[in-house]
């Protein structure tokens, strides 16, 4: 067969699948908080020839020949990456925020060794201890939470609980945690307790690159993130460490649990650091994070109870289950009605993770849309009305070709856009 004959030739299926999942993106409102829509730029560096190079190794010391210009793609990402965050050392190599976690565990952990890290039911990640992940396999996790009443970290208990443990190492960050993270606190029980400290940023990154969160990068020895969310970049990971763990970390993630690095996405992450080194970025998640807190005073407005009171992020978490609604229930009819988000845990659940009682909303996607607290105001209404009825389905399909229509006005990849044949 022909490597020049176009896709839809070769592999007619999958063509398909690619266009429906165009048609899908282009008319629902995307609101789930990890997720963004990358730029044309980005796109064309993921789908470049740099797939095709072998690359193992780092710039300037490869195990194969060939790399010269593999090495300057790797070469920008990790100057831009240096520069955006005012980090000492970052290596772009990691093929996801999980990967890059591990990097670091395994950096300075040895199996069995204690991480004090934030609970997945109030609002940490899978790698931060969950039993079912590699790190609750591999460590003793020991997890802090959130305040019952304010729905906030509880740092007198994370600092109790340092104390008590003794943890080699702690983790900051989460995945569904609308508030600011005191960085500097926890830098300071950490260094009471005898623990180094790494930040997951991976959900705030673009907030911290644009100076719209407190930095971790002074006070963590380590810190991680994914290329997506917020940085608007490819689905991909780096880690950024102190100067004196560089060498070890870089042996860490090849050849410690990769193997070649996937060039086409690095050349892609240099294109998102270069997109989120300019001015318009700073106005993006300026407007994410008004999107975000318009987005959830509206729903509050329409009788549901925002976790903490609010956000100070690009997310909330919003209580369905106190007008019983599961978060199940609740991601299942937004997505009939073209609005999709996830179900989540919220703080203190009394519902298994699968059912949860609450759902977890964002706004990177639809602000890079250039929607703005009009929409949000508007979008708020359309889930409350939803959510309000929802066993009826008319309700859920008005509310759909309504979806659509907004969803018109704000095009997504006009030029990449191919619109199915409907049966």
């Amino acid at each position: 067969m022909s490597p020049s004959l176009p896709l839809r030739e070769v592999d007619p299926e999958i063509a398909l699948a690619l266009d429906l999942e165009v048609d899908r993106q282009a008319r629902t409102l995307e609101l789930i908080a990890s997720e963004n829509f990358v730029s044309e730029a980005v796109l064309d560096a993921l789908g470049s020839v740099m797939t095709n190079k072998y690359a193992e190794g780092l710039p300037g010391k490869r195990y194969y020949g060939g790399c010269e210009f593999v090495d300057m793609a790797e070469t920008l990402a990790i100057e831009r990456a240096k520069k955006l965050f005012g980090a000492e050392h970052v290596n772009v190599q990691p093929h996801s925020g999980s990967q890059a976690n591990q990097a670091v565990y395994m950096t300075v952990l040895k199996p069995g060794d204690t991480i004090l890290g934030m609970s997945l039911a109030h609002g940490g990640h899978l790698t931060h201890g969950h039993p079912l992940s590699f790190s609750g396999k591999m460590y003793k996790i020991v997890s802090y939470g959130v305040r019952k009443d304010t729905e906030t970290v509880d740092y007198d208990e994370l600092e109790r609980l340092a104390q008590e443990h003794k943890p080699r190492l702690i983790v900051a960050g989460a995945s569904a945690y609308p508030r600011l993270l005191d960085f500097e606190r926890f830098a300071a029980i950490a260094k009471q307790s005898g623990a180094l400290l790494m930040v997951d940023m991976a959900h705030i990154a673009g907030l911290i690159a644009a100076g719209l969160h407190p930095s971790p990068f002074p006070h963590a020895d380590f810190v991680t993130t994914t290329t997506h969310k917020t940085l608007r970049g490819p689905r991909a990971g780096a880690v950024f460490c102190k100067a004196p763990y560089a060498k070890e970390l870089d042996k860490m993630v090849f050849p410690g649990i990769q193997g070649g690095p996937s060039m086409h996405v690095i050349a892609a992450k240099a294109v998102c650091f270069q997109e989120a080194l300019q001015p318009e970025f700073r106005e993006y998640q300026e407007q994410v994070v008004l999107n975000a807190r318009t987005l959830a005073d509206a729903l509050a407005g329409n009788g549901f109870r925002i976790v903490s009171g609010g956000t100070d992020t690009h997310l909330a978490l919003v209580d369905v289950f106190s007008k019983n609604v599961t978060g199940k229930q609740a991601e299942r009819a937004l997505e009939n009605a073209g609005i999709t988000v996830n179900k989540n845990a919220i703080p203190f659940d009394t519902n298994p993770p699968m059912v949860a009682s609450g759902i977890r909303v964002g706004t990177p996607a639809v602000t890079t849309r250039g929607l703005r607290e009009p929409q949000m105001e508007l979008i708020a209404q359309w889930i409350a009305e939803v959510l309000h009825n929802l066993e009826d389905e008319s309700v859920q399909q008005r509310v759909r070709s309504e979806v659509e229509a907004l969803t018109e006005k704000f095009p997504l990849y006009e030029s990449r856009r191919v619109i199915p044949a409907r049966a």
